[in-house]
């Protein structure tokens, strides 16, 4: 049961808490400061998986199973994204706002359209929530292989997850959807992890590989978000070098955040 109580707490409350920050923030937020704000969470997630979850899934089985892992994350989640690209298709084209560089670099801002902020949220929600899944699994298996090993997958995640929710949150706000709704949405895209922790607290006890496994592939389908989400996103809305600069920024916290 511990184990689902850690995966609670950082999916649901870290994913809630970002969402209910991103409602306090976004009284006065910028267009940048919307930008900075996914830079940012993209930066954090990077850092948490080079050197949280990879360290600990190289330390227990080595790398050929650790890039096993990463790239089986990655092939998951492109798969279920894949997925979601099919049912939210409309007969207006498809609702994945950046398909193709073209669209990536020449479509006109997203912040002037509320509707398509509304349809970036959703999509984001959707995403990262399906790869929460992953997430789960690593607290469940790495909690059930070694107590402190899941306290401080949940701190890591649970920390992550903040600016993840703030990410999911911003364009919704943006789009005009109340703010009560969107902190519910946001704390129910991180319910998810409590499927993953069951699963993972069922491959804590099998072997170091199970939870290398486990570990590496959540690495991998954070990186997918991030690469394939959020880091897009930010370049849409401004294409500028304080934006990276903010990823860079991320990066640091988040290897302070794992050294504690």
């Amino acid at each position: 049961m511990r184990v689902i109580f850690f995966s609670a707490v950082a999916g649901i409350f870290g994913m809630g808490l970002g969402g209910f920050v991103s409602t306090l923030l976004l009284r006065r937020m910028s267009e940048n400061m919307i930008c900075w704000m996914l830079s940012f969470a993209g930066g954090i997630m990077t850092s948490i998986v080079c050197f949280g979850l990879m360290p600990e899934a190289v330390e227990l089985s080595g790398v050929p199973v650790s890039i096993s892992g990463l790239i089986f994350g990655i092939l998951i989640i492109m798969g279920l994204n894949r997925i979601v690209d099919i049912i939210t298709e409309s007969k207006n084209g498809s609702l994945n706002i950046h398909s193709t560089y073209e669209e990536l670099y020449h479509e006109s801002m997203i912040l002037n359209d509320p509707a398509k902020m509304i349809r970036s949220g959703v999509i984001m929600l959707i995403a990262i929530g399906l790869h929460n899944i992953p997430e789960g699994i690593a607290i469940g298996a790495g909690g059930s292989y070694d107590i402190h090993l899941g306290v401080l997958l949940m701190v890591m995640i649970l920390v992550h997850n903040i600016p993840e929710g703030m990410a999911i949150a911003a364009p919704l706000l943006a789009g005009g959807i109340n703010k009560n709704k969107v902190m519910l949405w946001t704390a129910l895209s991180g319910a998810p992890t409590l499927l993953g922790g069951a699963i993972g607290a069922m491959i804590g006890n099998i072997s170091d590989f199970a939870v290398a496994i486990s570990l590496s592939a959540a690495g991998g389908a954070m990186l997918y978000v991030v690469f394939g989400e959020i880091i897009p996103q930010s370049v849409v809305m401004t294409k500028n070098r304080i934006a990276s600069l903010v990823t860079l920024l991320g990066v640091i916290v988040g290897l302070l955040i794992t050294q504690i």
